[in-house]
């Protein structure tokens, strides 16, 4: 079921290391008040990624095609779903009652980021693609430190600061999310390696999970700076 392309060790720690993103993130909804949120989170992401792990280990999204089929099938569709989401008034309830430091600290879980630069030392991705990506991840996820200091210190530049941060951290994903697809037209166009590393097990969970979450997350904390700067 892992890549063979890969040890299986680093698979394992792979899995373990990203069961800690779903986690947080539950645990963010529990901060929000949502009633259940924890278990509410758990009860979407467990199932969703079980059927991205089984699509993967049946080959369904082997085929190189643009869009990239996981891309259709789990980035696009949880999307939409976070967006309805994002509109919806308990969304905004929750937006409230979150802090600002809650919103930025969970973003350390984008260390994971580091993930796409250790696949580029086994050969697996486009060296562009996976320092650009890589990189960006760790500084967001480093600098989400200092931005949570900034804000417990209460420092005059804390809320600009945290502005500048989070739209670097959104632009990155983004960036990333389309150089995906321009790297999966050039393996298509040349016959050279993309990032078809992504789509297996376990690896197929950041497609699957990370930038619909993620520009999600980004969103709540534009929400709270837009609330805090008419307070």
């Amino acid at each position: 079921m892992f890549s063979n392309q890969v040890p299986l060790l680093f698979s394992i720690l792979f899995l373990i290391a990203f069961a800690f993103p779903v986690v947080m993130v539950a645990s963010l909804a529990k901060k929000g008040q949502v009633k259940n949120g924890f278990w509410v989170v758990l009860g979407f992401y467990i199932p969703y990624l079980i059927l991205v792990a089984v699509a993967s280990h049946n080959g369904f999204f082997d085929t190189v095609m643009l869009p990239p089929k996981i891309v259709l099938t789990t980035t696009l569709p949880l999307a939409l779903l976070v967006t309805v989401i994002y509109g919806t008034k308990k969304c905004k309830e929750v937006n409230a009652v979150l802090t600002l430091e809650s919103l930025v600290k969970i973003h350390i879980f984008r260390l994971i980021g580091s993930t796409f630069i250790i696949l580029f030392f086994y050969d697996l991705l486009p060296k562009p693609f996976a320092l650009f990506a890589g990189i960006g991840d760790l500084l967001t996820a480093l600098s989400s430190v200092f931005i949570v200091k900034t804000i417990q210190n209460k420092k005059s530049y804390a809320k600009k600061l945290t502005f500048v941060w989070n739209t670097f951290g959104l632009i990155d994903i983004l960036i990333t999310s389309a150089m995906a697809i321009l790297f999966t037209k050039i393996s298509i166009d040349n016959n050279v390696q993309g990032v078809e590393i992504l789509t297996e097990f376990p690896f197929c969970f950041i497609p699957a999970f990370a930038p619909p979450t993620i520009i999600f997350l980004h969103l709540l904390v534009f929400r709270k700076l837009s609330w805090l700067k008419k307070t």
